[in-house]
């Protein structure tokens, strides 16, 4: 089998794998709806005391809400991707099968990542997203480009998603154990990805660090793009160069830990 195709049959194998858990699908896209409207009502509140907070219009911050419904499975912002299984094989020692395959390990995980990614948006994104659209006032663009660089953002998004929680599980090699670095995963993703507020809204020096992490890549750059907020040439260039900074460190930090970590029972 070429090396295209291990990696297409892993990724169908993470699509495949999500799929089987239908009745946790379906609580996610409850719970994401549910959660979803409630955050609208409070960003509604919110924008009728700061018209353009953010410069977002009140249809903007509406369409940003569902947006981060729909990515935050697809993108693990809290977590809960391959890391988390990676953790677990490093923990237990099984990583050492991982590395005896003929196949390069950040790549086998990064495929099964992404087939997680694709099943997640479809299953749990969407329907969200449509909710939002039928039943509130969204900015959504009626061209189709806008939605073609909108795709190219998620696609970045993805691996930037990916290496950053790829470089956090490779920590486990010394850590031996995953547990803070999961809760630090959440608390992170879940302020500087801009799922609290979105992150033109942050002030001052603080929100100029924030904007240039690399958490910003994950929905406040597909969000400002999709409603026309900033150059999607810019948002391409600032989503890849974090994943190709953060992918390399991976590669760093996997060749230190595969070289001079011994594996639990290995």
């Amino acid at each position: 089998m070429g090396s295209g195709r291990l990696y297409l049959a892993v990724a169908a194998g993470g699509f495949r794998r999500y799929a089987t858990y239908r009745a946790a699908t379906a609580a996610g896209v409850f719970t994401n709806t549910v959660f979803g409207v409630i955050l609208v009502y409070t960003y509604l509140a919110l924008w009728d005391e700061k018209p353009h907070l953010g410069g977002y219009d009140q249809a903007q911050a509406v369409t940003y809400v569902w947006l981060g419904q729909c990515l935050y499975a697809t993108l693990a912002i809290q977590g809960g991707g391959a890391e988390k299984d990676l953790m677990d094989r490093i923990r237990t020692g099984e990583i050492a099968v991982d590395l005896y395959r003929p196949a390069d390990l950040q790549l086998w995980w990064l495929a099964g990542d992404v087939g997680r990614a694709l099943f997640q948006m479809l299953g749990r994104g969407v329907i969200p997203f449509a909710f939002g659209a039928i039943f509130f006032p969204m900015a959504l663009p009626t061209d189709v480009t806008p939605w073609a660089a909108f795709a190219v953002t998620l696609l970045l998004a993805t691996l930037v998603s990916f290496a950053i929680r790829y470089l956090a599980a490779l920590s486990v090699f010394w850590l031996m154990d995953g547990m803070g670095v999961n809760q630090a995963l959440m608390i992170t993703g879940i302020f500087f990805s801009g799922m609290v507020l979105p992150l033109n809204a942050f002030p001052g020096v603080f929100g100029d660090i924030a904007r240039v992490l690399p958490w910003a890549a994950q929905l406040q750059m597909p969000a400002d793009v999709l409603m026309g907020e900033t150059d999607p040439l810019r948002a391409y260039a600032f989503q890849a160069a974090w994943a190709v900074a953060l992918l390399a460190a991976g590669r760093l930090v996997q060749s230190a830990a595969t070289r001079r970590v011994v594996v639990q029972g290995g």
